[in-house]
């Protein structure tokens, strides 16, 4: 198998989501190309990865990330809920993210926004991408189409990619009215007549979140150009390499 790799909010089944200590673990594997990782805007404005819009389910503390500063979310452990090993892991901003990932894989950004939840948000992600080089190394994603409007008129030339989990009739063309060349898109929406039509439309595709073999397999089968977001490089890995590998037992 070769499609390209993605890891999803970092190995995030082998470490806590979103935390650098995921996006390490993700690194460990040279054949992951993507990582995945969500941005919100924390109390003072900071681009911060973090999935949910509260810090509930993924650390000690309890409110929305929004009430908290980039400096609180930092002092927050981010790790104990899914392993003792990862105690006092904190909330990552974006940017020590790109200190460690960037020239070493591409990015997959997140926007958690919708309705204009986090205003400021894209031109802050852009911003950053701009001023780091990043532009042509990641892709700007969401839900959201108003959201990826708004990452082009910040900077026109990032790419900007539509997540969905469903494939409604006129999606090629919904995608090129918002200047998106890149789906993000549930794997089991995937045929092989609508990746036909996808690669027609000139789109890259990712499959999201693929994490059994044979779910890999029946997504490799339709394509080696379609990105295969997991939360289990080690198990892309095993059937890309034909064997368990030794460094996850």
């Amino acid at each position: 198998m070769a499609n390209p790799c993605c890891a999803h909010r970092g190995a995030s089944g082998l470490a806590p989501e979103n935390t650098l200590a995921a996006m390490k673990r993700a690194l460990d594997f040279p054949f992951v190309e993507w990582i995945e990782l969500d941005v919100q805007l924390s109390k003072d404005g900071v681009p911060v990865v973090i999935h949910d819009d509260t810090v509930d389910r993924t650390t000690d503390r309890k409110g929305r990330v929004a009430d908290f500063t980039a400096k609180e979310l930092q002092a927050m452990d981010a790790g104990s809920w899914f392993s003792p090993e990862f105690r006092g892991e904190p909330v990552p901003t974006l940017e020590q993210v790109l200190d460690l990932i960037a020239g070493r894989c591409k990015l997959n950004i997140e926007l958690k926004t919708y309705g204009g939840r986090y205003p400021g948000l894209e031109a802050a992600v852009a911003g950053l991408l701009r001023r780091r080089g990043l532009i042509r190394d990641a892709v700007i994603t969401s839900f959201d189409p108003l959201a990826l409007r708004r990452v082009k008129e910040a900077e026109s030339g990032i790419r900007t990619g539509l997540i969905i989990d469903a494939a409604p009739p006129g999606l090629e063309q919904a995608l090129a009215r918002i200047g998106a060349t890149f789906l993000s898109i549930g794997w089991t929406r995937l045929t092989a007549k609508r990746m036909a039509s996808f690669r027609r439309a000139g789109l890259t595709v990712m499959a999201w979140t693929v994490d059994r073999k044979a779910s890999m397999r029946k997504i490799a089968a339709m394509g080696e150009d379609i990105i295969i977001c997991t939360n289990r490089p080690d198990r892309y890995g095993e059937l890309r390499e034909g064997r368990r590998l030794a460094w996850f037992g």
